[in-house]
């Protein structure tokens, strides 16, 4: 018997809201055993990020080694990577290990406080060497608008941008719309077809949204390694997401925008 054994390489939020410990939670929460590779530690709290330090790359080649060697698994989610030696090693570690297990990347490029978390010479590393490497892209607006170089206001422009992205060798893209306020979100999905897939949900008034675009890509992860296909889990996770952050309104974690809450549903692991 194994626990489904998922990883993920991003970075760490000392608020616990996003990056790996979001991860770690959805995992958990949606019945897998999580890993992990940190490439950037953050000092954090609800209020925004205070400063960035980026572990070494040769840290971070021997932590991914580590885990490929001994605890393969079978989804991987990347968040954020801040400089491109770190593309580098990843692209180079996982070049033949993941032609054979869903990689979802989500693009982490700006904190919601602003705060800038990427190199600029990063994101045309991250575009040439992880598009072709991952199975699905994550970005929300703001980073659509950098990844496609258009404005987005609407769905069109949504679906616009994905369809750019794309172009630029991604296989498959889902667009999320949560930073177009109204009182209905839409996401766009684009895979194989280049048919345009349009999500629906009913928006939810929350400060407790941090950590939202992380565990949204962790959530396609576990459900991608439980043996979903990628719509159907991108469609699951939406329900998780909706849920957790539904059930994490009345919440008060610090003084700023808090988390969702992921253990909205007792701890359920699975084994196979």
């Amino acid at each position: 018997m194994n626990y489904i054994q998922v990883l993920t390489i991003a970075g760490s939020d000392s608020g616990g809201g996003a990056g790996i410990q979001a991860d770690l939670k959805t995992f958990s929460a949606l019945g897998c055993f999580g890993t992990s590779v940190i490439t950037a530690v953050t000092a954090q709290n609800t209020l925004g990020v205070r400063s960035v330090h980026g572990i070494p790359a040769t840290i971070i080649k021997d932590q991914l080694q580590a885990v490929l060697d001994d605890i393969k698994p079978v989804a991987i989610k990347i968040g954020m990577i801040n400089r491109a030696e770190v593309v580098d090693v990843i692209e180079t570690e996982l070049k033949n290990y993941a032609a054979d297990v869903p990689v979802i990347l989500d693009p982490v490029m700006v904190a919601t406080s602003g705060h800038k978390l990427i190199a600029p010479d990063t994101v045309e590393q991250l575009i040439g060497k992880l598009f072709p490497l991952v199975s699905l892209v994550t970005p929300n607006i703001d980073e659509a608008v950098i990844l496609a170089d258009q404005a987005i206001h609407d769905l069109d422009d949504m679906v616009a941008a994905g369809r750019k992205i794309i172009e630029k060798g991604a296989k498959a893209v889902l667009i999320k719309g949560g930073h177009l306020i109204g009182p209905v979100i839409y996401d766009v999905f684009i895979g194989a077809s280049d048919a345009p897939v349009i999500l629906e949900s009913t928006f939810i008034a929350s400060k407790n949204l941090h950590g939202t675009g992380c565990t949204l890509s962790s959530a396609i992860a576990a459900e991608m390694a439980k043996g979903k296909m990628m719509l159907d889990a991108i469609k699951t996770a939406k329900t998780y997401i909706w849920q957790a952050l539904q059930a994490g309104i009345e919440v008060k974690t610090g003084e700023g925008n808090g988390p969702l809450n992921h253990f909205f549903e007792p701890l359920k692991l699975i084994i196979q």
